[in-house]
């Protein structure tokens, strides 16, 4: 008998050796890469830090301490390493020991017993029994390789995830934060001009009281109040919702508490030309869509090995007895082998349309890949070319303020020499106004499409700075520890 057994493991393994696994299929590219963006260059890893506001780096810091989302992408890479470990399980053998004790009693109807007719004859036995059982199914065509190897990819992809969640996370809240900022310094800013408003007002009504002006110059100066009033409300609610958007990113309780009062930052200086383009791949969601389509491969790997023979090899070992010493005698020892091959004849096409999903499900993948790619230089190419168009506009308001703060001085003199009509005078309060208002949202505008351009090329302008994957494992259990 143990000659046949080493026979049968010899001839596997002989098989094993002449078997050869599936070839993974391979995907080209059709998109084209360009050597260079058309517009600058930014900063390195912490690519906020060169904004030089500590508000803002300690704001980013306490996010990826805190935020939930990524709490929830950490767990996923702990669930994709359990999976991995599953899907891999089966290339060694698995083995299991058994014992079981068992009693019964059994009854001996129509056996009379002398003297007690109206006794049953019975009895009483108890078994024990001690067993090992093993089985393996050797991988001749890499068919539960292959899954193992999509379950590592997959495992991959999540820590991919996890980096350009961070990433993301990052770019919002830098622009909750310049959101926060500025709507401060909007209801600051409605708030000097309602108190413009207020002694303007009270200056045409002393004038009016001392018969100097009409009526109407005094109700024109009441509904600018009144506007402005109204103006300043908004801006409050504005100031609201910006303050709880950014605690929620942060992690904190939306208790719309007030954010430091900082100023928003000066603008770096301008991006220069010549960034290579190869830069935007280093981006994390591009990262995990490339993953994808290997996984994608693997299980079409996985499922062509579906199609050929699978061969099982189960054993077993033990004893049984019915005195507990007696699992220890080597006479009552008793052992099974088998070995069998299963070929899949007729499956209604089942296998072979797994196949096929799998492939297209690969070529869906690649084509979203590609569509990312292009999205991706689209990002890029936008945000520069409108870092020179917002420039250009934020030095035109910053001359429409200047003019209107002339104009509105101007006015005002004017109209106390009477001049000028109140008209004019609130036309220029107005115009000043709405010029420094329309300034803030343009530097802020600035800033936001500078945080897009870093979100674009996937972190700073540099292309060393591209976080390893030991990096974003333990930024993943940074998140665990976190939860």
């Amino acid at each position: 008998m143990m000659k046949r057994w080493s026979g049968l493991v010899l001839g596997l393994v002989v098989i094993a050796g002449c078997a050869k696994s599936v070839p993974a299929p391979r995907q080209e590219l059709s998109v084209r890469l360009p050597e260079e963006w058309t517009g600058g260059e930014p900063a390195g890893r912490d690519w906020w830090i060169y904004f030089e506001d500590e508000d803002l780096e300690g704001a980013i810091a306490e996010a990826l301490r805190e935020n939930r989302d990524l709490r929830a992408a950490a767990a996923r890479i702990e669930t994709a390493r359990a999976e991995a470990v599953i899907e891999g399980a089966p290339l060694l053998p698995a083995a299991n020991v058994t014992f079981n004790r068992n009693q019964q009693r059994q009854n001996f109807i129509g056996f009379p017993i002398p003297g007690g007719e109206s006794d049953v004859l019975s009895t009483t036995s108890t078994n024990y029994g001690l067993r090992m059982n093993a089985g393996w199914e050797p991988d001749l065509w890499g068919r539960i390789l292959a899954g193992e190897e999509a379950a590592v990819t997959n495992t991959r992809v999540r820590y991919a995830e996890l980096a350009a969640a961070r990433l993301s996370l990052t770019g919002q809240v830098a622009r909750a934060w310049f959101a926060a900022v500025e709507a401060q310094r909007q209801v600051e800013l409605a708030e000097s001009s309602l108190t413009n408003y207020r002694f303007s007002a009270e200056r045409v009504r002393a004038r009016f009281q001392s018969g100097l002006r009409p009526s109407l110059d005094l109700r024109l100066a009441l509904s600018e109040v009144a506007t402005a009033e109204a103006a300043l409300a908004q801006r409050l609610e504005q100031r609201d919702r910006a303050r709880r958007h950014l605690q929620t990113l942060i992690g904190r309780y939306p208790s719309g508490d007030p954010a430091p009062a900082s100023g928003l930052p000066e603008i770096p200086e301008a991006v220069p030309g010549g960034l290579p383009s190869e830069l935007v791949h280093r981006r994390p969601d591009l990262i995990a869509a490339e993953l994808q389509i290997l996984a994608a491969n693997a299980r079409i790997v996985q499922a062509q090995a579906d199609l050929r023979p699978r061969f099982n090899l189960t054993s077993g070992a033990g004893t049984s007895s019915g005195d507990l010493l007696g699992l220890v005698d080597s006479n009552l020892f008793v052992w099974n082998f088998v070995g069998n091959l299963v070929q899949p004849l007729f499956n209604n096409g089942r296998l072979k349309a797994t196949v096929e999903r799998n492939r297209s499900m690969a070529r869906e993948l690649l084509a979203n890949y590609e569509s990312r790619i292009l999205q991706a230089y689209r990002e890029v190419e936008s945000a520069l070319a409108s870092e020179e168009i917002l420039h250009r506009r934020e030095r035109a308001m910053e001359e429409a303020v200047r003019q209107a703060a002339a104009a509105q001085e101007s006015a005002e003199e004017r109209y106390r020499l009477g001049l000028a009509d109140i008209i004019t005078v609130l036309s220029a309060h107005r115009t000043a106004y709405t010029s420094e208002s329309r300034l803030l949202t343009v530097r802020r505008a600035r800033l936001d499409n500078r945080v897009d351009l870093h979100l674009a090329l996937g972190g700073g302008f540099d292309g060393g700075d591209v976080p390893s994957p030991l990096e974003i494992r333990d930024a993943a259990a940074l998140q665990g520890e976190s939860n």
